[in-house]
């Protein structure tokens, strides 16, 4: 098991004291928590399995209401330059003729 590099001095000389990692160049001491969070970070994947990213372009893959409104959000609609948020719906966008949204990202492929 390799221990992480220290967050602060990027040192690679990093040792384990109890609960805590501690760096013996900058003496910078973290929870090793703490350590294991930052390497837990969340991915999005459309429909398909594709990793999404923020300023990707998505199509949307199955008409959707809008909650409020009788407008639907037509199959094939091109969304550009998404923002991937963290929620149930984890897409910030706006779509040309609707205005600013949020989607869910089962709903969507990448374009």
């Amino acid at each position: 098991m390799s221990l992480p590099h220290c967050p602060q001095c990027n040192s690679e000389y990093t040792y384990e004291d109890g609960a805590n990692y501690v760096c013996p160049e900058c003496a910078h001491e973290w929870p090793q928590q703490a350590a294991e969070a930052v390497e837990e970070q969340r991915v999005w994947k459309d429909a398909n399995g594709n990793v999404l990213q923020d300023g990707d372009s998505v199509t949307v893959i199955k008409d959707l209401k809008i909650k409020g409104s009788s407008s639907v959000v037509k199959v094939g609609t091109k969304v550009k330059n998404i923002r991937l948020i963290e929620g149930d719906h984890d897409i910030d966008c706006k779509i040309d003729g609707i205005g600013a949204m949020q989607l869910k990202s089962e709903f969507v492929k990448k374009a």
